[in-house]
């Protein structure tokens, strides 16, 4: 890993538990034992620092999600799945990030929104319409009014996580318990039997 790599990688640490606000150029240099003339020869400033940061772990999801969709048996295991990688990737990440991004850096947040509105909404719509073909969701369910519903549901607990029950529970476990209740709602009675199949494998892992 080159030094500008391994500025990007303990940067993305900090942001993630700290936020993005509280994180100065400052708090990066003393956490990677380096001086912030080095930092700066590699990134402008801390705005270019964050849209870096972000373009890359979007494009890790991408490849995720790609991966999930391959590996996947089903439709109902396809967001089990997804679930499973949320709960690791939003474990320990600070509230206030998606806060931050929104109002401190524009343009790293219309990186997420382009994301959001376009391979988000993609892969969700297709998702239902998979699950409508292989009989696992229902076939009277609208998929454009779901999947917009779904990202509306993803907003508002990105944006305001702790509003649920007070900060008791975070991100990943509000996610997974949105989710469920999305998937219940959605599926037949053959879904049913898979959710309660994948719920059983992760309890007994």
């Amino acid at each position: 890993m080159d030094v500008k790599e391994y500025i990007i990688v303990e940067s993305d640490k900090l942001f993630c538990q700290y936020g993005f606000k509280s994180v100065t150029m400052d708090d990066i240099a003393k956490h990677l034992g380096m001086s912030k003339k080095t930092i700066y020869s590699h990134f402008a400033d801390k705005n270019e620092l964050v849209n870096i940061v972000i373009e890359q772990r979007l494009n890790s999801n991408k490849e995720l999600i790609n991966e999930t969709i391959n590996i996947s048996q089903n439709a109902v295991h396809e967001i089990f799945i997804a679930l499973t990688n949320m709960k690791v990737q939003l474990s320990g990440i600070n509230p206030s990030l998606f806060y931050d991004l929104q109002k401190y850096h524009p343009q790293a947040w219309l990186f997420f929104k382009n994301f959001r509105e376009k391979y988000l909404y993609t892969t969700i719509h297709d998702n239902l319409k998979r699950g409508i073909v292989e009989g696992y969701f229902r076939k009277d369910i609208k998929a454009d009014i779901l999947t917009q519903m779904r990202l509306e549901q993803m907003d508002l607990i990105f944006s305001n996580s702790t509003s649920y029950t007070n900060g008791k529970y975070g991100i990943a476990h509000v996610m997974a318990e949105l989710t469920e209740h999305f998937l219940y709602g959605i599926c037949t009675l053959r879904g049913h039997k898979l959710i309660n199949k994948y719920k059983e494998i992760i309890e007994e892992e």
